[in-house]
């Protein structure tokens, strides 16, 4: 599919930016890809998805991670080890999957940097979908079941991590107006609500 609709999608820790995602993959007939990305990555390379889920939206993470078991992974667990597979070729085979999925069909990815991954495709929509500070950290703290002050540290530590990722490979500044196509804020909406925005957004710029 040469023309097929790609919607990327970036978002703040509890923007509701992953159930935003789903709804729009939903009403738009396209495939949704969020921890699935991960699995297709580790299938084509013969890793367990473990690995790539260190790896994912935290640089630094992994090379720690072999740093301290390369002479002890081995084969165990259906894992494989090769010291000469570095962190950027892991980001190269998820990159891989993104342009095997995005060739074939309509589909809506969650971060991954599939914004920059697919950034000469013609039909790519980026979308970064941000919340208040305050009602961001009361959907962690419901989530996590922690204390407002947990859910707080979670949030910065986590998104230090998301944008660091972000930043590095992709050579532009996460969460910055000028790195997407449209940014939104769900608090002042609502998140059904705000993907109903963002779809008649599409839309109109479908038709064009």
């Amino acid at each position: 599919m040469e023309n097929n609709m790609i919607i990327s999608v970036g978002r703040q820790l509890g923007s509701g930016g992953c159930e935003i995602a789903k709804k729009l993959a939903s009403d738009l007939g396209c495939r949704f890809y969020d921890h699935e990305l991960i699995n297709m990555a580790a299938e084509r390379s013969g890793f367990n998805p473990k690995i790539f889920e260190q790896q994912d939206e935290s640089h630094g993470t992994l090379k720690t991670l072999f740093g301290a078991f390369s002479g002890r992974l081995g084969r165990m667990s259906n894992v494989f080890y090769s010291n000469s597979m570095s962190q950027e070729e892991l980001f190269q085979i998820q990159s891989e999957a993104i342009f095997k999925a995005a060739k074939t069909e309509n589909c809506v990815f969650v971060g991954r940097c599939a914004d920059y991954i697919l950034r000469k495709k013609p039909g790519l929509f980026s979308v970064f979908i941000t919340a208040d500070d305050d009602e961001r950290i009361r959907v962690v703290a419901d989530r996590r079941k922690c204390s407002i002050e947990e859910a707080r540290r979670f949030v910065e530590r986590k998104e230090a991590q998301r944008a660091a990722y972000y930043n590095f490979y992709t050579s532009k500044k996460w969460g910055a107006a000028e790195s997407y196509d449209l940014c939104i804020n769900s608090s002042l909406f609502g998140w059904e609500r705000t993907a109903e925005i963002i779809e008649q957004i599409i839309k109109k710029r479908w038709e064009r």
